[in-house]
């Protein structure tokens, strides 16, 4: 309402003012937080949970996929047990020697740092055939429960559809 001619105008609320200020300055430094945390997580190879997630399923194959490459080529399957140990948590890049022998020996490189623990697991079946499962397992939540990422092979050297336990953990 517009005060009348000759009337000098109505302050207004102060404490409405101070009070919108004080929520536009928070709403800013809340962003400015997370963008500074999120640029520093990127810098020190820590990885969202989405994209964990979409590693762990193109990984898992791929380790499958050289299992069964070193069975073309040698004739059997080669069990491999959990590395890294522990699993990484909370998205965190974790250091994989390009010369771990057991991965370098069937051709499976995850590349120089990893979100995940890979591990190939050969069991016999009741008929006596082998049943090849390959693993990656994440933490990124941090709580000690890991997301299970699996793929099996099946006697004609074909892979199954990846399977996941727990995933967002």
């Amino acid at each position: 309402m517009a005060p009348e001619p000759g009337q000098p105008a109505r302050p207004r609320n102060k404490g409405v003012r101070m009070g919108i200020a004080i929520t536009v300055f928070a709403a800013v430094a809340a962003t400015a937080l997370f963008i500074t945390r999120l640029s520093e997580m990127r810098g020190r190879g820590v990885a969202p949970p989405e994209q964990v997630a979409s590693e762990a399923r193109v990984q898992v194959l791929a380790l499958c996929d050289a299992v069964q490459g070193f069975r073309d080529e040698h004739g059997d399957y080669v069990t491999i047990a959990p590395y890294p140990v522990p699993v990484p948590q909370r998205g965190e890049a974790v250091p994989f020697p390009k010369d771990h022998e057991d991965f370098h020996r069937i051709g499976f490189d995850p590349g120089p740092a990893v979100h995940l623990q890979y591990e190939v697991r050969v069991e016999e079946n009741p008929v006596g055939e082998p049943e090849v499962s390959c693993f990656a397992r994440a933490d990124t939540d941090g709580d000690g429960l890991n997301a299970v990422y699996r793929v099996r092979l099946d006697a004609n050297g074909m892979t199954t559809p990846v399977e996941v336990e727990h995933e967002g953990e």
